[in-house]
């Protein structure tokens, strides 16, 4: 199946859908992500909370009502919606949009991203080069990765024909209100249909259709415990 932007995201939860005007593959907006935050970030924080204890770089809009705790760092360039939390430990890098009513949790790093409103990334993600859509939520631990182990281009297969995406750095497309296990890791390319879980511990590779389940095969081994000895 050929995947469009409409068949993953609907563009009316995000106020930066011209970022996708005019694309052929979704993860084509990655290349663009760059530019467009330069061009359009506002260095400025809008009626939001910002503790003394978090470091927010020059090149920042934080949107109202956004609560950004005590050891949050945000170096941007980066935009962050309305109503978010960003929590103790945050690392927002380079090239992040943020919706609104966003949750970025302890220990979450974000590079090169997109995340739709109502999207949580809440407790020990990596999210990197990749499209989180509206209400997307990962589970803790759960890591986009980025890169291949061979360090080439990432590859997409689409009805049947790998595709070149032209990116050397390319996590995931998770499409709107899909749900990624705790400790599951999406492999570079990966493209999660909308409304789909991907099971906890599963190393995901390739395409999951909308509204599908990916689960683990495999079953516990459970034998009975033998008594040892214990040291009095």
């Amino acid at each position: 199946m050929t995947y469009h932007v409409e068949d993953l995201f609907d563009l009316t939860h995000t106020e930066h859908r011209s970022l996708f005007d005019g694309l052929v593959h979704p993860w084509d907006a990655l290349k663009r992500l760059g530019a467009y935050v330069a061009e359009n970030v506002r260095p400025v924080i809008n009626n939001a909370t910002v503790s003394p204890a978090a470091h927010v770089g020059p090149q920042v809009y934080i949107g109202e009502g956004t609560v950004v705790e005590p050891g949050a760092m945000i170096l941007g360039p980066a935009i962050i919606g309305s109503n978010c939390r960003i929590r103790h430990g945050a690392y927002i890098r380079e090239n992040v949009i943020v919706g609104d009513g966003c949750v970025v949790g302890n220990s979450v790093e974000l590079k090169n991203c997109v995340l739709f409103n109502g999207c949580q990334v809440p407790h020990f993600n990596y999210v990197g080069d990749s499209i989180l859509g509206h209400k997307a939520h990962l589970g803790a631990g759960a890591i986009v990765s980025n890169v291949k182990l061979d360090n080439l281009h990432v590859f997409v297969d689409v009805d049947g024909t790998p595709i070149d995406t032209g990116l050397r750095k390319f996590g995931a497309l998770i499409g709107d209100r899909s749900e990624v296990g705790c400790n599951a890791v999406l492999n570079p390319g990966s493209i999660i249909g909308r409304g789909s879980l991907v099971y906890p511990n599963l190393s995901w590779r390739g395409i999951l259709p909308a509204n599908m389940i990916a689960k683990l095969a495999a079953e516990p081994n459970v034998v009975v415990r033998r008594p040892r000895e214990t040291a009095d």
